[in-house]
């Protein structure tokens, strides 16, 4: 099955829609769980399954130096290797590099860096970035980047932002031709879809100018990168608002590296067909859960009693079947099973939040509130 995308209903409230992708389709608008390593941390594939995930985003920077790229490829692909047969996207590695800082030294020609895992000395051009991810054969693929630090100045930001935009075409030409190239595509091939990346930094007039231009390159989809860098919610939401109206309709959009279960439904509401975060499974880790009755941090004393499910309004098999004494109690112990059912509830709250997003677009009604407090500004 080649990439398609189309918009089944437009209204005040979003728009939802449909990707076709080789590994099956997806549903719009969608939140992709993050699975950095080919895994997303303490939940096995058939249970990724049955709470309906049908795209995750796995880590090019991280696959890349281990386990290497050429060793996905013998073994089939990422696909293959994961066991995972539903869509896969691969992030460009550009926001992990920039996270590098004294470790990296950016130029025209790409990225040299050192491993954070060995201190080895590697590389990472656009041309490389995308050679990895054709060999890992994500069904969509990430455009190298240059992530603009926050704070930075005007003059910054543009020069950052031409740098993509370079980066941007050269990456093209690399996908257009070498993309029969992915593991797991045989004679078919050509079927992966490379998206381009806007930056801009801070700025909206940079944005809307990185916007255009990256839509004259000519993409299938286009991302929003370089924020939750830390600046303040309500600067993401102008950064957003200014560069949705540049993007083409009939494309998917996708906003990076966002945000608590508020923020995606507050995202998806202004159009955003795609969005990831590590919040929901690195929160679960460190004891923070999401419920409808606000965020719960389960190590608190005060749940050592508590025979109650997490959420009493969720219907996922943790809070079906577990009480808050026993989670605080696994947490307080140190066991493995926290990190396995805190995960697994984090992840089902959010995506049953983007599934009741998606009903409420197709019913043209306001999405409900996630706490009883409508989403603040």
């Amino acid at each position: 099955m080649a990439f398609r995308f189309e918009v089944e209903a437009t209204k005040e409230n979003g728009r939802a829609g449909r990707l076709a992708t080789p590994h099956g389709t997806v549903e719009t608008p969608v939140f992709m769980p993050v699975g950095t390593l080919a895994t997303v941390k303490g939940v096995p594939q058939d249970l990724l399954e049955e709470l309906g995930v049908e795209i995750l985003l796995a880590n090019t920077y991280h696959l890349y130096l281990r386990p290497g790229v050429e060793q996905v490829r013998r073994l089939g692909g990422l696909h293959r290797f994961m066991s995972w047969s539903r869509a896969i996207l691969t992030d460009s590695g550009g926001y992990q590099v920039f996270s590098l800082s004294d470790l990296r030294k950016v130029s025209e020609e790409g990225v040299a860096f050192r491993s954070h895992l060995d201190g080895s000395s590697h590389f990472l051009s656009p041309e490389k970035a995308i050679e990895v991810q054709i060999g890992l054969g994500a069904d969509i693929v990430m455009s190298f980047d240059e992530c603009t630090e926050h704070p930075a100045s005007r003059e910054r930001a543009r020069e950052s932002m031409e740098l993509t935009l370079r980066w941007a075409a050269r990456g093209k030409k690399q996908f257009e031709e070498h993309k029969h190239e992915v593991p797991w595509a045989g004679e078919r091939g050509g079927d992966q879809a490379l998206f381009g990346i806007v930056q801009g930094g801070m700025h909206p007039d940079l944005r809307r100018e990185s916007a255009e231009r990256t839509v004259e390159i000519g993409f299938p989809g286009y991302a929003i990168g370089g924020l939750s860098v830390g600046e303040h919610r309500g600067t993401t939401r102008e950064i957003v608002e200014a560069t949705l109206p540049h993007l083409p309709k009939d494309k998917p959009r996708y906003l990076m590296g966002v945000g608590t279960p508020e923020e995606i439904a507050e995202y998806a509401g202004m159009g955003i067909d795609m969005m990831d975060c590590v919040l929901p499974t690195r929160a679960a880790r460190h004891g923070l859960l999401f419920t409808s009755e606000g965020k719960i941090s389960i190590k608190n004393a005060r749940y050592a009693g508590d025979e109650g499910p997490l959420d009493p309004n969720c219907g996922c098999k943790v809070c079906s079947r577990y009480s808050r004494a026993y989670l605080r109690h696994l947490f307080a112990s140190n066991e493995v099973l926290a990190m396995v059912l805190n995960t697994t509830h984090n992840l089902s709250y959010y995506l049953d939040t983007i599934r009741s997003v998606r009903h409420s677009i197709k019913l043209g009604e306001r999405a409900p509130s996630l706490t009883g407090v409508p989403p603040q500004p």
